[in-house]
């Protein structure tokens, strides 16, 4: 059973890694950041309890550490009490979801291991807006979406906010990064077998569920809200796809179009 601890003092050293997090948790290329990842609220902590990353302990009010009692019963790590007071002290900002929980971050898998035995991946480029990023690997989880790939300038998807924008479920989608040269490491996702297929709003593009996708190994190119994909990233692809939209709109937003997409290509 976890070791419950009494914490009336917000200063006290052995809640130093959820101390001041409106500064202090950044992504570890960043200065002052420490990598570690963060989960707010009793849903997610189980996902983070049930996840490969290494548990170093728990803070909470007493009501949410009881609820996670069955939880808590075989792990060997500390769960911190304290009021609501000294917590949103020590935290910077009053939590109402009543718990947090810190990891240590697992190794990133290479990205062929993560394809290996997938049907179907997201790979994105240019994706950094912590809650787009959340959200997508929200429905990633839902829709079936076997893995994730990074390619360049995407946000760290374990940045406390798309940790709980996702649910969790960011620490259940197996991610990592496409190594090599961009957008030639997309020949990595052929050489497994994959179709390339790259989302895009362009009026010359193959509406989604003409082509042909359903039932292959497919990895979805997806970019930034706004800008989309780079001209280098459509050029690299097989095929470009498309939403079809009513009149007047002219896109969706990327978690939105992700969506879309991954029902269209991860039937069951």
């Amino acid at each position: 059973m976890a070791t419950i601890t009494r914490v009336d003092d917000p200063t006290d050293p052995r809640i130093d890694d959820y101390r001041d997090l409106t500064h202090s948790d950044r992504r570890p290329d960043r200065p002052g950041g420490r990598g570690l990842v963060i989960a707010e609220g009793v849903v997610v902590v189980r996902r983070l309890l049930d996840s490969p990353y290494p548990l170093r302990s728990l803070l909470g009010v007493p009501r949410r550490i009881a609820e996670l009692a069955d939880d808590l019963s075989g792990l060997d790590v500390p769960a911190y009490e304290a009021d609501a007071d000294t917590m949103a002290t020590a935290v910077g900002f009053h939590l109402n979801r009543g718990v947090l929980a810190v990891a240590d971050r697992a190794p990133e898998p290479d990205p062929v291991a993560l394809v290996r035995d997938a049907r179907v991946v997201a790979v994105l480029e240019g994706v950094n807006d912590h809650e787009n990023l959340g959200a997508l690997f929200r429905n990633a989880a839902a829709l079936g979406v076997d893995a994730v790939l990074l390619g360049p300038h995407c946000s760290d998807p374990l940045y406390r906010r798309s940790v709980r924008v996702s649910m969790g479920h960011v620490l259940r989608v197996p991610f990592g990064p496409l190594t090599g040269d961009w957008p030639a490491s997309l020949d990595i996702l052929r050489a497994n077998g994959f179709r390339v297929a790259a989302l895009t709003p362009a009026p010359d593009a193959v509406p989604i569920g003409a082509a042909g996708l359903v039932g292959e190994r497919v990895a979805l190119l997806l970019g930034a809200e706004g800008p989309g994909l780079t001209d280098d990233a459509l050029a690299a692809a097989d095929v470009r796809v498309s939403i079809p939209m009513a009149s007047g709109v002219d896109s969706l937003n990327v978690a939105t179009a992700a969506a879309i997409a991954f029902h269209a290509v991860a039937a069951p």
